[in-house]
C-alpha cells in the first residue's frame, strides 16, 4: 500500500496542474494483466448538477480504461446528499465491503475533513474533487490528494477587469455556504493588495437560507450606496434567485456592472433560456478546460448520451468542468494503480492551465465566452503558441452591461440615502488668501473662500465617485480641530493645518499640497563688505592682470635700462624699479622719457589695455556701491534663544509647541499674532525679534513686506498643509491620488496664480549680493593686446642685441648658441663676459628702432 500511494502521489503531483484536460490512454504503457481487478470507490452528491456530472464522468472514463486497455476496473459510486454523517458512512462502506484500492469525489470541504480521518486510518488514498483544499489538511493527512486545481487565482483576473475601466471600487457579495466560502477573501484582499488601485467598499454576506423577504432587503441597501460594481461568489441556487430579485428592483439597468466567479460561471450551461434573461450583461469568470479536439469530442459525445438517458429531468447535457475534471481524475486513478512500474508516461503532457480562466459574458437568452485572462500575461482571444495578450479587457471586443448602455459603465452613481460630507473649516486663520469665512449679510450664510477650499473643490471633481459635502466653520485651535474628525462631528478638515505627527492620533493626512517647512523671518539690515573692492574681477583676473603689469615692466626695463641710469643700480634697486615700473608707468604720459621706438608702442598698447580695464572696474564698483544691499540682522535662532529675544507665531497653530519642545525658546519669550500687520509691526517696533511661520506663509508675508523682512537661518521640519480625514478613512488614497491629478493637470498653479500670486514681489531672499564678477572672458582681446604687443617688441629688442653683439665679437649666430649650449651642459665653462658687460657704442640701428 505504500508503494501504491508513493505511486499515486507522484502522478497527482505531476498531473495536478494539468487537470482538466482529457488524458491520453496509451496501452502500450500499461503492464497487460488481465487477471488484475482494480476497484475505485466514488463518493458524490448525487443531487446536485456537480455530482450528476461527475458520476456520469466517471462512469465514462471507467469504459473508456477497460475498453482500451483490457484492464477490469471496477467504479462503486455512493450518494452523500449532503451529509457528512452520510459521507463518513459511505467512505466506511467502501472500504470494508467493496475493499476499494482508492476514493474519488467529495465536493465539499466538509466531506473532505470527514473522510480523511477514515481514509488515513485505512491507508486508502483519497482524491478530492473540491479545488481549494487548505494546506493544513493535505499536511496533516498523506492520503489525501487535490485532484483538480485552485481556482482562487481568478481573484487577481477580477481585479485585472476592473483596473482594465478603472473602477476603483467594488461590493463583494459571497454567501456563507460553509467554512470554504469565506477562503476566497483573503485571496482577494491579496490580489487588491498587489493592484493599489483598487478597493473593497462593502462586504455583504448571504446566507444559503436567505428568504425571498431577507434577500430583497440586502439588494435596496446596497442599492442606495454608491458603488456600483459588484463581485458575486454564491452557489448557482443563490445566483439566481438574486438576479431575479435584481431584476425586479431594476439592478440590472444601465449604470451596474455584475461580475461572477466561477461558483456560478461553471454551471451557466445548465440553466435555460428564462433564467438568462435575467442575468443579461453578467460578466463571468470561469475554470478552464480543453473543450477541443478528437478526444474530447469523443468523451463529450458518449457522456450526452449516457446523461440524457440517466438523468431525463435536466434540460442541457453537456458537460461542463466537473465532468472533465471528474473524467481524468478516475483515469489518472486508474494508470497509477495499473502501472507496476510507477510509471507516469500515460499521462500526455499540457501546458499549465490552472491560472488560465475565461471571461463570459452574458448576452440574450445564452452567453459567450469572450476570452481568456492568463495570469503574468493579461487577457487574450485564444490560447495557443501565438497568442498575443493585452492588459486590457478592451481588447477582446464589445461587452453587453446590463441595461445594453451605449458607454461602459462608470462604477459608481449618485447614492439616494447619501449624507453630505460634514467639512470643517477653521475659522481662525491668520492669512486670508488660504482660508476666509465671511458672512454674507446679503445671502445670511456664510461663505468660505481661499486657496484651501478652491483645492478642495477642484479635488472633490478628480474623485472617482460622487462625493457631496457642506461646509461647516469651526473656531478653535488647530489641534482640537483636528480631534472633532476623531470625535465624529466632521468627515473631513479643509484649511491651513499642518500634518503634525501627534495629531496622527486621531485623524490622517492626505499628501502635502504646499511646500514643506517651518522659516525664520528677521528685519532687514544694510550691508557692504570690506573685500567689495576686489568684487568687480574674478580671481584669475586680477591674478593675470598683475602678471601682464610685470611683464610688461620687465620688457620696458630690459629696453630702457642702457638709456636711462636710474633703472641701473643694485639687484635689490633693480627690482624695486621694476616692481615701480609695472604699477606706475600707466600714469606717465611723458613720452620724451622714451629713448626707444620699442618702449613706446609697448606703452600705447598697455595704456590703453589699462584704460579701458580700469573704466570697466569704476563701473562695476560703482554699480555695487550704490545698490542697497540687505542682510538680516540675526542670522540664527540660537542667538535669539541666548539672548532671552522675543519671537512670534500664529495664534492657534502647533508653532508654539515646537519653539518650546524643539527649539527651546521659553513659553514667555514667545507671543501669539493674528494677522501679518501685528507681525509686522511687532517686529518694526522692535517688539519681537523674529517671526515663525509656515512656508507657505513665509512667502504671502515676504510679498507683503518685501523690503523690511528676510528670512534667516536654516528651515526646520513641518509638514505642509494637508486634508484630514478620519483614521483608516479609504478616501485617504482617493485625495492623495486626486490631489497628484489636480497638480499633474496644471489646475493646481492655476488656483495658486488666482488666490494668492497677485501679491507677487521679487524674493527678498535671494542672493542680491552676489554680482557677477568681470572675468578673462570680458578682456581676452586686451591682454592678448598688450602682452603680444611686448613680446614683439622684446624678441625685435633681442634680435637687434644678437646682431650688434656678433658684430663686435666678430662671431656667427651658431657660433653663439654653441656657446650657450657649452654654457649649460659643462658648468664650470663660462662665457669670458656676459652679454649685458659688452660695452658697445649706441647703435644707430638700436636707435632708430
Amino acid at each position: 500500500m505504500k508503494n501504491k500511494l508513493m505511486s499515486l502521489s507522484v502522478i497527482f503531483t505531476i498531473c495536478l496542474f494539468k487537470i482538466p484536460f482529457i488524458v491520453k490512454i496509451d496501452a502500450k504503457s500499461i503492464r497487460s494483466n488481465s487477471s488484475d481487478a482494480f476497484v475505485i470507490g466514488a463518493i458524490v452528491d448525487m443531487s446536485s448538477r456537480v455530482g450528476k456530472e461527475a458520476r456520469i464522468a466517471m462512469e465514462v472514463a471507467r469504459d473508456d480504461f477497460s475498453a482500451k486497455t483490457n484492464q477490469n476496473l471496477t467504479l462503486y459510486t455512493t450518494n452523500s446528499k449532503r451529509n457528512i454523517v452520510q459521507a463518513i458512512h459511505a467512505a466506511t462502506y467502501l472500504i470494508e465491503t467493496h475493499k476499494v484500492e482508492a476514493i474519488l469525489g467529495l465536493q465539499t470541504l466538509e466531506e473532505v475533513l470527514s473522510v480523511s480521518e477514515v481514509c488515513s486510518e485505512a491507508q486508502v488514498p483519497t482524491f478530492s474533487l473540491f479545488d481549494s483544499l487548505p494546506q493544513r489538511a493535505l499536511d496533516r493527512w498523506p492520503y489525501l490528494f487535490q485532484a483538480s486545481p485552485s481556482q482562487f487565482p481568478q481573484t487577481k483576473a477580477f481585479v485585472a477587469i476592473l483596473e482594465s475601466y478603472g473602477w476603483s471600487r467594488f461590493t463583494f457579495i459571497y454567501e456563507d455556504i460553509n467554512s470554504a466560502s469565506t477562503q476566497v477573501i483573503p485571496h482577494l484582499m491579496e490580489a487588491i493588495k498587489e493592484s493599489s488601485t483598487v478597493e473593497i467598499s462593502s462586504i455583504v454576506k448571504l446566507s444559503p437560507l436567505s428568504s425571498s423577504f431577507s434577500l430583497p432587503k440586502e439588494l435596496e441597501r446596497i442599492s442606495k450606496e454608491q458603488c456600483r460594481v459588484f463581485l458575486l461568489h454564491s452557489s448557482l441556487e443563490t445566483g439566481v434567485r438574486l438576479f431575479q430579485n435584481a431584476k425586479n428592483m431594476a439592478m440590472m439597468e444601465k449604470g451596474y456592472v455584475w461580475i461572477t466567479t466561477s461558483l456560478i460561471t461553471d454551471l451557466l450551461h445548465t440553466l435555460n433560456s428564462s433564467t438568462f434573461s435575467t442575468m443579461e450583461g453578467v460578466l463571468g469568470i470561469g475554470s478552464f478546460f480543453t473543450n477541443t479536439g478528437s478526444q474530447f469530442d469523443d468523451f463529450s459525445t458518449k457522456f450526452q448520451k449516457k446523461f440524457k438517458l440517466e438523468q431525463p429531468e435536466e434540460e442541457n447535457n453537456i458537460p461542463g468542468v466537473f465532468a472533465v475534471q471528474a473524467y481524468d481524475a478516475t483515469l489518472i486513478v486508474a494508470l497509477a494503480l495499473t502501472n507496476n512500474n510507477r510509471s507516469w508516461q500515460s499521462v500526455d503532457q499540457k501546458p499549465l492551465a490552472s491560472h488560465i480562466f475565461p471571461i463570459i459574458n452574458v448576452i440574450g437568452k445564452y452567453y459567450r465566452e469572450l476570452g481568456f485572462w492568463s495570469e503574468g500575461l493579461g487577457f487574450s482571444e485564444f490560447i495557443n503558441e501565438k497568442t498575443t495578450y493585452d492588459t486590457c479587457l478592451k481588447s477582446l471586443g464589445y461587452i453587453f452591461w446590463p441595461g445594453k448602455p451605449l458607454h461602459t459603465p462608470i462604477g459608481w452613481a449618485i447614492p439616494t440615502n447619501a449624507n453630505p460630507l460634514r467639512v470643517g473649516v477653521p475659522t481662525m486663520a491668520m492669512f486670508k488668501k488660504f482660508v476666509e469665512v465671511k458672512y454674507d449679510h446679503k445671502n445670511h450664510n456664510l461663505t468660505y473662500r481661499g486657496y484651501s477650499v478652491e483645492l478642495f473643490k477642484e479635488t472633490i471633481k478628480f474623485l472617482p465617485y460622487y462625493l457631496p459635502y457642506e461646509f461647516h466653520p469651526f473656531n478653535g485651535t488647530y489641534d482640537s480641530l483636528v480631534e472633532q474628525v476623531y470625535l465624529k462631528k466632521f468627515d473631513v478638515i479643509v484649511g491651513d493645518v499642518s500634518i503634525v505627527s501627534r495629531r496622527y492620533k486621531y485623524a490622517e493626512f492626505t499628501h502635502p499640497y504646499t511646500e514643506t517647512g517651518l522659516v525664520m523671518i528677521v528685519p532687514v539690515t544694510s550691508y557692504h563688505g570690506q573685500w567689495l573692492f576686489v568684487k568687480p574681477f574674478t580671481l584669475s583676473m586680477w591674478a593675470l592682470t598683475i602678471l601682464i603689469n610685470i611683464y610688461n615692466a620687465f620688457v620696458i626695463w630690459l629696453i630702457e635700462h642702457k638709456n636711462t641710469p636710474e633703472l641701473g643700480g643694485s639687484a635689490l634697486n633693480r627690482t624695486g624699479t621694476l616692481l615701480s615700473l609695472a604699477f606706475t608707468r600707466m600714469f606717465f604720459t611723458n613720452g620724451d622719457a622714451l629713448h626707444s621706438n620699442l618702449t613706446r608702442m609697448t606703452t600705447v598698447a598697455w595704456l590703453l589695455a589699462a584704460i579701458i580695464i580700469g573704466q570697466c572696474y569704476t563701473a562695476s564698483l560703482t554699480s555695487q556701491l550704490t545698490v542697497k544691499r540687505l542682510i538680516p540682522k540675526v542670522t540664527d535662532f540660537e542667538t535669539l534663544k541666548n539672548g532671552n529675544a522675543v519671537v512670534g507665531y500664529g495664534q492657534g497653530a502647533h508653532v508654539a509647541s515646537y519653539l518650546v519642545d524643539v527649539l527651546g525658546f521659553k513659553k514667555h519669550n514667545i507671543r501669539a499674532f493674528t494677522s501679518p500687520e501685528g507681525y509686522a509691526r511687532a517686529l518694526k517696533n522692535k517688539e519681537i525679534s523674529a517671526v515663525f511661520l509656515e512656508a507657505p506663509f513665509t512667502k504671502l508675508f515676504l510679498a507683503k513686506y518685501c523690503n523690511s523682512f528676510i528670512t534667516a537661518g536654516p528651515t526646520f521640519g513641518d509638514g505642509g498643509f494637508a486634508f484630514v480625514l478620519p483614521k483608516g478613512s479609504p478616501m485617504v488614497a482617493d485625495f492623495t491620488k486626486a490631489l497628484l491629478n489636480v497638480s499633474e493637470s496644471g489646475t493646481l498653479q492655476e488656483i495658486e496664480k488666482r488666490m494668492i500670486g497677485s501679491e507677487k514681489c521679487v524674493e527678498i531672499d535671494s542672493d542680491d549680493d552676489e554680482y557677477e564678477s568681470l572675468g578673462l572672458g570680458s578682456f581676452s582681446s586686451l591682454l592678448v593686446l598688450t602682452s603680444g604687443t611686448s613680446t614683439v617688441a622684446l624678441v625685435i629688442y633681442v634680435v637687434i642685441s644678437l646682431r650688434d653683439y656678433c658684430r663686435i665679437e666678430q662671431k656667427s649666430i651658431i657660433s653663439i648658441f654653441s656657446d650657450v649650449k657649452k654654457y649649460f651642459v659643462n658648468p664650470r665653462r663660462r662665457f669670458s663676459r656676459k652679454l649685458s658687460d659688452v660695452e658697445t657704442p649706441k647703435s644707430p640701428n638700436l636707435e632708430m628702432a
